[in-house]
């Protein structure tokens, strides 16, 4: 007979969930009022998400920890794949068609979760010591995050190669790195960034930051701008929301979902939203302070600061404060691949808390986890 301990019950972070839920339930509620079949479709994503994150949660992960290193390098073939046998759509080849089914996936989003397991992994096997990992330790995790990095910018898609960079030096930035490796990076960004601009980005990316400086934002950005300010304190009725229901706004569902939330729910609503947000982070941090083990400290403080970095840029971008890049709003926007990125990595991260301990046998022969 097999069973689980309860005492995985009482391991299980379930404020993380509680967290989650509301996200799930707005979001629903807001991508069904603009598009009534896109809800549907969301439905279905969240439910699937739902089951990966079971299966995930009962993987016995730390046993399996020698597959990391194997799932990051087949993503990375997967990143070399695009650049030979990659479709490409409005200009960027970021797509492999899967043999037989004619369907198509995106590897840079599969990246992630690859990348933090991959962080995990390294700094669990070689922890930071206590003034921060020196230079050679440094300049070894580093190049974990810069091929992955090299290989999505060069897609091109700079805003997911941004986001997987921050992610990356965030992480190592938690955990501890000696503090003059900071300044020197910080030094060598200022004086690089002229050719950077000049050398390195598309024309498509340099209009971006020019839409972004400019005194006058871009049509997007104008039409988000005039959402957010006719919410007012407590929002609009459903058809009283011009900018969302007249189609002003573009990709109300996706990319500038947060000008509708405050567009129908007023300064209150967007305040609630980001206070979810925020607590979910500091929840998450407290939990990468609270263990001591490294790939608990990782994946949680990976998810956070992953979050917070999809959270600030989107946000920032729907109010004409960052440049215009396709970072959704975490698990709120409509799609599949990026809820599903989150759902499984907050997998790990619970089975990392409730599972830390080894299968073993009771008195009686049965199967137990303690």
């Amino acid at each position: 007979m097999w069973r689980i301990d309860r005492r995985i019950l009482a391991q299980f972070d379930f404020i993380s969930i509680i967290f989650i839920m509301p996200l799930i339930f707005i979001s629903h509620w807001l991508i069904g009022e603009v598009v009534p079949m896109l809800a549907q479709k969301h439905t279905a994503y969240v439910f699937f998400a739902f089951l990966a994150f079971a299966v995930v949660f009962f993987l016995p992960i730390r046993r399996m920890n020698w597959l990391i290193p194997i799932i990051y390098w087949i993503n990375i073939l997967l990143l070399v794949a695009v650049e030979f046998f990659g479709h490409t759509r409005l200009g960027a080849k970021r797509w492999i068609e899967i043999p037989f089914i004619h369907a198509t996936i995106q590897p840079s989003e599969f990246v992630k979760p690859a990348l933090i397991l991959m962080l995990a992994y390294l700094i669990s096997k070689s922890p930071p010591p206590l003034e921060g990992y020196r230079l050679k330790e440094f300049l070894k995790i580093s190049a974990y995050i810069l091929l992955p990095f090299v290989l999505i910018a060069k897609e091109p898609d700079l805003g997911t190669a941004m986001v997987l960079i921050m992610i990356g030096f965030g992480v190592l930035f938690f955990v501890g790195v000696y503090w003059k490796i900071w300044a020197g990076i910080f030094v060598a960004v200022i004086l690089m960034f002229p050719i950077i601009y000049t050398q390195l980005l598309h024309d498509y990316q340099k209009q971006r930051i020019l839409d972004f400086v400019s005194e006058k934002p871009s049509y997007h950005v104008q039409q988000s701008i005039i959402a957010i300010g006719s919410g007012g304190w407590s929002g609009k009725d459903k058809d009283d929301a011009t900018q969302t229901q007249m189609r002003f706004l573009p990709i109300a569902t996706s990319d500038f979902i947060f000008a509708y939330v405050v567009e129908r729910t007023g300064f209150l609503g967007s305040l609630l939203l980001i206070t979810i947000y925020v607590l979910l982070i500091l929840h998450l941090f407290a939990i990468s302070v609270y263990h001591d083990d490294y790939y608990i400290k990782v994946v949680s403080s990976a998810v956070a600061f992953m979050i917070f970095i999809y959270m600030s840029v989107n946000i920032a971008m729907t109010m004409g404060l960052a440049p215009v890049v396709g970072v959704p709003l975490p698990m709120f926007s409509y799609g599949g691949s990026s809820f599903l990125n989150f759902l499984i990595l907050f997998a790990v991260m619970e089975n990392l808390i409730a599972f830390r301990f080894k299968d073993s046998y009771d008195s009686r022969g049965t199967k137990s986890f303690l």
